[in-house]
């Protein structure tokens, strides 16, 4: 790049061209002042000059090269008139000087800015000249750089290629050395033998002392050889080592003190590995770790550094467990082979012999020796650190690698490795106790910030698609990875099919690692469970969502075909678009996405907790019983948050008769005894402490419900949409509980068996019984009650004459529930109403409404036949109508109503047997019901009597 095509340089050169036109607007600023003074002399009126100023034409501000003097010449008519032109003139002359008056105010404005900035400009091009020069020293110093740095990288390359010869050479001159000293080894046994011949002789006698001294120097070297093959196993290597053991005829000795070396190199290996942790992560300038004894060492692994150093323990462990395992492969495969021809004596045959076998026996029982060795170090470094605290991923790994390491020891000499198990057992009750109290103070707060909004997922979701689930479809293989294999005392030992697999030992005999840490491939984990949106639609669905809606305003009967669709009475144009009718009607549901499961976030927070704690009973099954009993609690807890949420309402809840079954009852209440921690002011604060196992239960406190869900609007149905999500969620969470019952039940040990079977049984299977006391909140404000007893208190009944008109409350009443239907589809329209949450909806409403009837009924004071005639005519009426607004067959408590109004027709007799048999009835309705018949078919001493009878029921309730 040439100087003047520099970007410096181009820099340069526009800012002195900035420079010269600042210094000509200086000096025009100069001459413009005298101009300025004139103006400031002459009178103006700003408001004026801002009218002439906004006179001008808009094209005069067009561009700068426009032609004002053509447009002006252009605008001239035809035929001239001096005296216009001038005035046009003068009115263009007055704009000229407004404009200039402006733009010279302007100037003066500006003015005392110039020097200063005329001063910054000359800083600026003084400094760009110094950073042209910078650059180019620079790039001068760079091309030099470049050119050095491509020799040295060729020197590099020449570098390394000569050191990749000179390997090569290093390795063939240590064969040769190999070679050398056998030959060595050879001529000195020669020598001695022939020295102890001559021994007699003085110098002789010499010359053996020293041949002494090279034995046992050479004997120190071999030993050293053999203490390198307890790391690093070489085929080659050994076999020359044993070669010179046996030409030393010390085969026993070389086997003693091959065992002492390797578990020196236990001792070694374990503790440099450590001890590079340590001075890593928590080392202290001060502090001597290398004097430290290697469990005190143990102790001060930081949490962050634990798992990486377990894993290369493990990984140098293995290494010294593989070379031991290729020895005795070294050595079975000695046996097998031939063996050389000798011309020993029998003396010789029998010290081989003894030889062989006691290498066999050593190696046999050193197995064991190694692997408790192993098991200890192991151990130790296990219970060195609190591992309470660890994140669930990293104690995961944790049990991952030792589960791996346990089926090492298996392999290696069949032991069950009492001592991990132990140890690790040790710290997972203490992990898993830490952690699920955390966990359970983490679904508090999720529960307490629940909105209880529809978690939107797809219609195909299941637990199995979660990637903490996906040990459920390994459980169910024949292949299951050696790391997730159940550990416990009863393990078996490798069934025949297992050992048709290649074992880690011949799996990894020449490269790799069990230990390595893969990690698992991401799209694998990849999870697609959640819809795009809450629904999938298509065009029919639309089509039936329109009719839906157009249909809410229509009156009765107008409907009629509606419901003649239900009948099949009227023919449809088409069978699915009935189909999607039927389910509109049934289901309440108006998308695609109706089978999609109802579930929040907290519910999924909770599925994803239990795929974990499962996890971790998978790879440890001895700690299954305390997995499984907190398990339970979670689901306990979830429950009781759900109740206490929307289903616990003393006004109502004592109003409804068999909301809450016995069952339901004794859960919440051993729930609520066990896990929750009440108030010291509440109901229920003093605790039941009970059975061995209560130790193990944490307290939690009682969840509240977060103040942004609103259960009071009417509009909304009392926040009918959260109490179907959190009531259906909890179904949901119960029937993938359900799932997971084989499962668990064949993680669970036999004795704790029964503790499953009754959390299932007296648990799990009440959770859809919570809808009752849940909706029947709704379903007692939904409809006003109260208006319907006034209305039926101002109702004559004590007629005579038979009426073919129905009273004016059962159109009220029926206008209720069809309010009530109408806003049951609203709330459908955000979440899916299913079909067995509208049915308990529509039996409450309905059971209260026939109880709000009776309850009238039972008010009346004077009543005649044509009066309970026209209380059927009433009932039959609101029965009809009723039945074309839901498809509930039979209507609840409709024989409740019917028995009632007929049984005032009973005679003295049968009105006795009557209050006997029917203890639904309040006493308050059924005194009525004798008062009442007073007078018509019952005397005073009938009435007295059957008053005495109900006293009677009524007395043991006191």
């Amino acid at each position: 790049m040439t100087e003047s095509g520099c970007p410096s340089n181009r820099v340069l050169c526009s800012l002195t061209d900035l420079t010269d036109a600042v210094i000509c607007l200086s000096h025009l600023s100069l001459v413009s002042q005298e101009e300025m003074r004139e103006m400031r002399e002459q009178p103006i009126d700003p408001q004026a000059e801002q009218e002439i100023i906004n006179s001008i034409q808009e094209v005069y501000y067009s561009n700068d090269s426009f032609d004002m003097v053509q447009h002006e010449l252009e605008k001239l008519p035809p035929e001239l008139n001096l005296q216009e032109l001038e005035e046009y003139r003068d009115k263009l002359k007055r704009q000229q000087a407004a404009v200039k008056r402006v733009t010279l105010v302007t100037q003066c404005e500006w003015i005392s800015c110039f020097p200063q900035e005329l001063e910054r400009v000359t800083s600026l091009q003084t400094n760009l000249q110094l950073a042209a020069v910078i650059c180019t020293n620079a790039r001068r110093q760079l091309s030099i750089s470049k050119e050095d740095f491509t020799e040295a990288s060729l020197g590099l390359l020449a570098n390394q290629r000569r050191r990749h010869l000179l390997t090569g050479l290093l390795k063939s001159l240590r064969t040769i050395k190999t070679l050398v000293t056998f030959v060595s080894l050879s001529l000195c046994l020669e020598c001695q033998k022939a020295a102890s011949t001559f021994k007699h002789y003085s110098c002789i006698s010499e010359l053996n002392s020293k041949l002494q001294d090279t034995l046992e120097q050479i004997e120190e070297q071999l030993d050293v050889a053999l203490s390198k093959t307890c790391k690093h196993f070489d085929v080659s290597h050994y076999t020359r080592v044993q070669l010179a053991y046996t030409l030393l005829e010390k085969t026993q000795t070389a086997m003693d003190q091959l065992h002492m070396h390797f578990t020196q190199a236990i001792h070694n290996t374990v503790f440099q590995v450590v001890l590079g942790y340590v001075e890593l992560c928590a080392g202290n300038a001060d502090t001597k770790f290398q004097k430290m004894q290697y469990k005190d060492l143990c102790t001060h692994i930081t949490q962050d550094s634990y798992v990486p150093c377990l894993s290369d323990l493990c990984k140098a462990l293995w290494e010294v467990m593989l070379s031991y395992h290729r020895t005795m492969q070294w050595h079975e495969e000695q046996d097998k082979e031939e063996p050389p021809p000798t011309t020993a004596g029998a003396a010789d045959t029998e010290e081989a012999v003894v030889d062989h076998s006691y290498v066999k026996k050593k190696l046999e029982h050193g197995l064991t020796r190694i692997w408790q060795e192993v098991q200890l170090k192991v151990k130790a470094y296990l219970l060195g650190t609190d591992m309470s605290n660890f994140k669930y991923d990293d104690f995961i790994v944790v049990l991952d690698v030792i589960s791996r390491l346990m089926q090492v020891g298996e392999e290696f000499c069949g032991s069950k490795s009492e001592l991990l198990q132990e140890s690790i057992k040790r710290q997972s009750v203490n992990y898993f106790k830490n952690y699920h109290r955390t966990r359970l103070e983490e679904l508090r707060m999720f529960l307490e910030n629940e909105t209880w909004e529809l978690c939107p997922v797809k219609s195909n979701f299941n637990i199995a698609q979660l990637h903490e689930f996906k040990f459920m479809g390994q459980s169910r293989s024949p292949s299951v990875s050696p790391s997730r294999q159940v550990l416990s005392s009863q393990d078996q030992v490798l069934s025949s099919k297992d050992q048709e697999v290649l074992s880690l030992f011949q799996h990894f005999s020449q490269e790799g690692n069990p230990f390595e840490r893969h990690i698992d491939n991401k799209d694998e984990e990849t999870e697609d469970v959640l819809a795009s949106n809450g629904y999938e639609s298509d065009e029919l669905e639309k089509c039936v969502y329109q009719d839906y809606d157009s249909d809410s305003d229509v009156p009765d009967e107008l409907k009629q075909d509606y419901v003649d669709e239900q009948t099949g009475d009227v023919p449809l144009k088409s069978a699915s678009r009935e189909t999607l009718r039927s389910r509109k009607k049934s289901d309440y549901s108006l998308n695609k996405g109706s089978n999609a499961p109802i579930l929040t976030n907290t519910t999924l927070n909770v599925i994803r907790l239990v795929g974990k704690y499962i996890q971790m009973m998978n790879i440890l099954k001895p700690i299954a019983f305390d997995v499984i009993h907190c398990v339970s609690q979670l689901f306990d807890y979830y429950l009781y948050a759900v109740y206490t949420f929307f289903g616990r309402n003393d006004m109502y809840e004592s109003s409804g008769p068999g909301l809450i079954s016995s069952r339901l009852r004794t859960t919440l209440n051993r729930i609520q005894e066990s896990l929750i921690q009440m108030d010291s002011l509440g109901e229920g604060s003093s605790t039941v402490h009970g059975g061995p196992g209560e130790d193990r239960k944490e307290k939690v406190p009682s969840p509240h419900l977060s103040q942004l869900v609103v259960l009071t609007a009417s509009e909304t149905l009392y926040g009918l949409a959260q109490r179907v999500v959190a009531t259906e969620s909890l179904v949901f969470l119960a029937e993938q509980f359900e799932f997971l019952q084989s499962h668990l039940d064949t993680m669970m040990p036999a004795a704790k068996k029964p503790f499953l079977q009754q959390f299932y049984s007296q648990t799990v299977s009440t959770a859809s019984e919570l809808r009752k006391p849940i909706y029947w909140v709704v379903a007692a404000k939904a409809l006003d009650y109260e208006q319907m007893l006034l209305l039926m208190a101002g109702v004559k009944w004590d007629i005579r004459e038979i009426m073919s008109q129905h009273n004016v409350y059962v159109d009220v009443l029926l206008k209720e529930f069809e309010e009530f239907n109408k806003r049951l589809g609203d709330v459908s329209r955000h979440v899916r109403v299913p079909l067995p949450v509208s049915n308990v909806l529509w039996e409450h409403c309905i059971r209260l409404a026939n109880r709000t009837l009776v309850e009238g009924y039972g008010n009346v004071k004077k009543c005649s036949n044509e009066g309970r005639a026209l209380m059927q005519l009433d009932f039959q009426q609101f029965l009809m109508k009723l039945e074309k607004l839901t498809d509930m067959r039979p209507i609840p408590d409709k024989d409740f109503v019917e028995t009632y109004i007929k049984a005032y027709y009973l005679t003295e007799n049968d009105m006795e047997q009557f209050i006997k048999n029917h203890r639904e009835y309040s006493m308050k309705q059924l005194a009525n019901l004798v008062n009442v018949c007073l007078g018509s078919h019952i005397n005073k001493k009938a009435r007295q009597k059957l008053l005495a009878a109900i006293d009677d029921i009524d007395r043991p309730k006191r």
